[in-house]
């Protein structure tokens, strides 16, 4: 008969053996020092054996029990190894048929379908952060308030808009589910009007064109990091989203050619920026210094990431713009603003401009090339219209810009 203290004292040999303790239990000594528990047993006249874990993981009087078990099992007629293999079904099943499992798997059919790199990192996060609690469960006994609990916890750090979105993800799992059979109903829907709901917010934006003259001289006047001098004074000329703007590649822009092309991470579609003469000099400017790099404007701690997304406000900040006033984004509505209601731009150029999702009469994407030679001349002409408003000269232009035709 075995005990802890002979287990302990068991070691490899040149050859696998056994050490017997008593009915049909024994030790499998592997040449590679593992300990594995066997059950030894005799089914339909014939000699059998199945694994039962590996000591010390699984105790002698553990290893005893499962055996006493098994025996009970043999007696009644059944076959413990037919049993171990519906066991280990059973266990694949469950571990394919969790939500994460589940979540997992449609985010990478959404991923061939051509669902952005920005949008599958967030949705990513949601799955596996602020749903982990349903994340372990089969996905067809997740409840309504299992769910909701999950979403309170959401709701509790503030930020409702997440709660809402992370609802309505999870209901696209849930529809997932039922739609390849792995559950059969949604209750993400039971829980329409059960969170708080979120509070509308606009960014804050300078609009008005004496206000934008003074807020270009403010920043024009920043004296921080040459690599966030660039990015605050090339944020009004591009009018980008804010993360687009952070995480601009050098590859992904032609000096030369006075364009930047990448994929707007809003629609996750090929956009084009054209680059005003102003624009380019800023960025040939800041080439020598991290032009060697992938990134336009690198991080402080690693210029293999990219410029921290808190870095633009924190220096509007500092500068004694408070929040209230403008934000990174703003500049995106200030831009919208002033091209269409001072500048008379074309409504659908300013749009095609914002990288927003345009169509045709036909309800089809326009391409990305869509006016671009009146959108250059509408973003040469907004870099100038800025210097003007910066020198406060004028604060309406002199003439109609060129190709500002509606």
């Amino acid at each position: 008969m075995l005990t802890d203290t002979k287990l302990r004292t068991l070691k490899a040999k040149a050859k696998l053996y056994r050490v017997a303790d008593t009915n049909g239990l024994c030790i499998e000594v592997r040449t590679n020092g593992a300990r594995i528990w066997r059950y030894r047993y005799r089914y339909a006249g014939k000699a059998s054996m199945v694994g039962l874990g590996e000591y010390p993981a699984v105790s002698l009087a553990e290893a005893r029990a499962e055996r006493d078990r098994l025996r009970a099992l043999v007696k009644g007629g059944g076959n413990p190894a037919h049993v171990a293999r519906v066991e280990r079904a059973a266990k694949l099943e469950h571990a394919e048929t969790t939500f994460a499992a589940v979540a997992a798997e449609l985010l990478a059919k959404r991923a061939k379908e051509g669902l952005s790199p920005g949008t599958l990192v967030r949705e990513r996060r949601l799955i596996e952060k602020d749903l982990a609690r349903i994340g372990g469960l089969p996905v067809a006994d997740v409840t309504a308030p299992a769910l909701l609990a999950a979403l309170r916890k959401i709701e509790q750090r503030g930020v409702i808009e997440t709660a809402h979105r992370a609802r309505g993800l999870a209901g696209q799992v849930f529809r997932y589910a039922i739609a390849t059979g792995r559950a059969e109903r949604n209750p993400a829907a039971d829980l329409s009007g059960a969170l708080e709901s979120p509070r509308v917010r606009h960014f804050a934006s300078v609009t008005e064109p004496e206000r934008v003259g003074e807020l270009l001289r403010t920043i024009r006047s920043y004296t921080g990091s040459p690599v966030t001098v660039a990015a605050l004074n090339l944020a009004p000329l591009v009018f980008v989203r804010p993360g687009e703007l952070r995480a601009a590649r050098w590859a992904d822009i032609d000096l030369d050619a006075a364009e930047w092309r990448y994929t707007a991470t809003k629609t996750g579609t090929p956009h084009i920026v054209p680059l005003s003469s102003q624009a380019v000099a800023i960025l040939r400017e800041l080439h020598p210094l991290t032009g060697r790099g992938e990134y336009v404007f690198p991080g402080v701690r690693s210029a293999r990431r990219p410029m921290s997304e808190n870095t633009i406000n924190a220096a509007l900040r500092y500068m004694g713009i408070d929040r209230d006033t403008m934000t990174g984004h703003g500049f995106r509505a200030m831009a919208r603003t002033i091209l269409d209601e001072v500048l008379h731009y074309r409504p659908d150029y300013i749009e095609h401009q914002l990288a927003h999702a345009v169509r045709d009469p036909n309800g089809r994407a326009y391409n990305r090339t869509a006016h671009l030679p009146e959108r250059r001349k509408m973003m040469q002409g907004w870099a100038d219209y800025l210097d003007q408003l910066r020198e406060g000269s004028n604060v309406v232009p002199l003439r109609k810009a060129s190709g500002a035709s509606r």
